[in-house]
């Protein structure tokens, strides 16, 4: 299965489109089995996650292989940096209930560029080392953060931002020269937190100067007959580079809808009219300034 769950909403109330706010550990349950029987094996979460590494502990998460995350370096010496990182994966080990993590990836990918980078690489390739995070990662918001880290440091999974909108992944060329040096390629943001799965009379007004653009996405969708699910789900899925599509969900019916459209997408559904390089619309960390 080449779908990933990602967890923020078990730990967090995420999402422009999330109304339900964070999920119930009785439905957390539920959809780790229901991911389970489906043959997703990665979960993906991060420190910063609220209590997602804890809820994934108290359900089980030894089914899975889990991703998570480690927050930006805080100001602190570098002799105390190897500490530091022991420390955090440490105390998520304990949270997950977990022996080792499948991917350790940083969520601030230029502490690797900064004058403490050499102490945090030798202390990951320790921890790598020692069997006790399995790959190396990092987790990035445009392609252009690759040039310099991928030069100072062999990164074995990145994880990107890629969606019908958001497409720079692809042409900028990194998904193929990634893939060509054999680093694991994970996207998320498939539905744009939620925007491209609303309906257009409930898209927030912040979003208006895109009008057209929702337009044409609610026409292609009732002229192709394609859910939302299907039409978000069709273009990442169809790369043959992406080893997974991150998905965010906030209910076990809302998973099953996305496994059972992540099955019945049409190949050949052309949405590339909707990319766009506005980083104002693309980049979400952007969407409290509109």
């Amino acid at each position: 299965m080449k779908l990933a769950l990602g967890t923020v909403q078990f730990g967090l109330d995420y999402g422009v489109a999330n109304v339900a706010g964070q999920v119930q550990l009785a439905e957390v349950r539920s959809m780790l089995s229901l991911a389970s029987a489906s043959e997703i094996d990665v979960l993906d979460t991060a420190i910063a996650y609220g209590t997602s590494e804890e809820v994934l502990g108290k359900v089980g998460a030894d089914r899975f292989r889990v991703v998570t995350k480690l927050p930006s370096l805080p100001p602190i010496d570098e002799d105390g940096i190897a500490c530091w990182v022991r420390d955090q994966v440490e105390a998520s080990l304990a949270r997950l209930g977990q022996k080792q993590i499948y991917g350790l990836l940083l969520h601030c990918p230029h502490d690797l560029l900064g004058a403490k980078s050499k102490s945090l690489i030798e202390v990951l390739i320790g921890l790598k080392e020692a069997k006790v995070i399995q790959k190396i990662g990092i987790s990035i918001y445009s392609p252009g953060e690759l040039d310099e880290i991928l030069k100072r440091v062999q990164i074995d999974l990145v994880q990107a931002p890629l969606n019908v909108i958001d497409r720079r992944m692809e042409t900028s060329g990194w998904l193929d020269q990634l893939k060509n040096d054999g680093v694991e390629i994970h996207t998320r943001s498939a539905f744009l937190q939620g925007l491209l799965l609303m309906e257009r009379g409930k898209i927030p007004q912040k979003f208006s100067r895109w009008s057209n653009m929702w337009h044409m996405w609610q026409e292609n969708l009732r002229e192709s007959a394609a859910s939302p699910l299907e039409a978000c789900l069709a273009y990442p899925l169809s790369l043959e580079q992406v080893d997974k599509v991150i998905v965010g969900v906030d209910s076990e019916k809302h998973l099953q809808d996305i496994i059972s459209a992540s099955s019945s997408y049409d190949h050949a559904l052309d949405t590339s009219f909707m990319l766009s390089n506005d980083t104002d619309l693309i980049s979400p960390y952007k969407w409290s300034q509109l």
